[in-house]
């Protein structure tokens, strides 16, 4: 089977993007990484891909007049590209219904949290973890999902638990989950570029 062609949007450091790189040099994915985009211009996520001799680019949201305009410019650059799989790995950014519908199961995103607890508008990066905490719930995790028009509402793919000591601050829990993420985002990808994963619905069956 033909490697996956991938594209890794980010918006910040880039260790879920490190994950996969390592991910596929390993063979654990079948898939190769054929593009990161950034909307961040000082995201360390595009100098990991340089040090891995990956295509990188900022797309400067301001450049554009609207959101429209700023999202055709990344699709343009996937179907250049002849993307398969686009991976959110912490990319803050709202797609718009027309990219989103062209890459239909196809966009997967990985958030630091069980959805649907403490997701959708306003929860992203330590925000997650600050309600977390101020809920007082016993546990959280990472979710993985494929994404639709909504904000953190597609079908979940994959979630697994982490537990809420008493201790914890909101810098400790969000280094446990995010241990979690690199985790469960390389076994979606994984199970993605194998063709593991039926979507029927809001579930994910997966054949394995």
């Amino acid at each position: 089977m033909s490697p996956i062609k991938m594209a890794v949007l980010i918006s910040g450091g880039g260790t879920n993007l490190q994950a996969i790189i390592e991910a596929i040099e390993d063979k654990v994915i079948n898939g190769e990484i054929k593009a990161v985009i950034s909307n961040k211009q000082n995201a360390y996520g595009l100098e990991r891909a340089r040090l891995n001799n990956i295509d990188a680019c900022f797309i400067d949201r301001n450049s554009f007049d609207n959101n429209k305009e700023y999202n055709n410019e990344i699709l343009r650059i996937l179907e250049n590209k002849d993307i398969d799989l686009v991976v959110l790995a912490g990319y803050l950014q709202i797609l718009s219904t027309k990219l989103v519908s062209k890459y239909q199961n196809k966009i997967i995103n990985i958030h630091p949290s069980l959805i649907p607890s403490f997701c959708g508008k306003g929860f992203y990066g330590e925000n997650v973890h600050k309600s977390v905490l101020d809920y007082g719930v016993k546990v959280t995790g990472a979710t993985v999902h494929f994404v639709d028009e909504g904000t953190d509402t597609g079908p979940i793919i994959l979630q697994e638990v982490v537990k809420v000591e008493d201790d914890d601050t909101v810098e400790s829990l969000q280094k446990k989950v995010l241990s979690v993420e690199h985790k469960v985002l390389v076994e979606a990808i994984k199970l993605f570029c194998e063709n593991e994963l039926k979507v029927e619905g809001r579930r994910v069956l997966i054949n394995r």
